[in-house]
């Protein structure tokens, strides 16, 4: 079973989170996916971002890519 960050990762075309983070880092936003169980909604959000508005799922579930890392 694959992670909501390696779906994140696979979903914005990048073969590694690493690389996809690095490409965002100075953009002032970064790619987010919902926690929940059985969503995978992603958008960009703020990379500090760990309470985003899913518009899936309808709750404050969206991580962004680097707080899932633990780099912010």
């Amino acid at each position: 079973m694959k992670t909501k960050l390696e779906i994140l990762t696979e979903d914005w075309g990048y073969d590694s989170p690493e690389d996809m983070v690095e490409d965002y880092m100075f953009d002032g936003t970064m790619p987010a996916i919902c926690q929940n169980t059985h969503c995978n909604y992603s958008t960009d959000m703020e990379p500090d971002q760990d309470q985003g508005w899913c518009e899936n799922c309808e709750t404050n579930t969206l991580h962004s890519a680097s707080v899932m890392m633990g780099i912010i």
